[in-house]
């Protein structure tokens, strides 16, 4: 079963950057990997989504131009570089993935952005918090 870990929140100035990091027990080539974050009062909400399987990545329209994802060569964590940060990009940042859903392709990240998938392994978060 994936288990999943985030790390590298923290508080920053507008414009400033962070690096959240995702690191999974069992991850694999095969998986895709979203990031999604929820502000104070707000409904949970898809940022981006990569694959493992295909390389591809979406992003929200958002956060496009700003936030970056990847993985590393191993495939065992996930990156997404937040920059040119805005207060309203304040709220926990979750990574999340499947065992169980696929294939884990391109349309895979896309039903996830589109609400369409329920993801099932979830991390318990890092705090982004952008203010002056």
């Amino acid at each position: 079963q994936l288990q999943l870990v985030e790390s590298g929140g923290g508080l920053v100035q507008p414009g400033g950057s962070l690096r959240l990091s995702c690191t999974a027990s069992t991850l694999t080539s095969d998986h895709a990997i979203a990031w999604f974050r929820q502000a104070p009062g707000k409904e949970r909400e898809a940022v981006s989504c990569i694959s493992n399987r295909d390389g591809s990545k979406l992003y929200v329209d958002s956060v496009k131009g700003r936030f970056t994802i990847a993985s590393d060569n191993a495939k065992t964590t996930v990156f997404l570089q937040l920059s040119s940060l805005k207060p309203e990009d304040t709220g926990i940042y979750y990574c999340a993935g499947s065992d169980s859903l696929g294939p884990q392709t391109q349309s895979f990240c896309a039903a996830i952005i589109s609400k369409l998938v329920f993801l099932d392994r979830w991390g318990q978060g890092t705090q982004v918090i952008v203010s002056s």
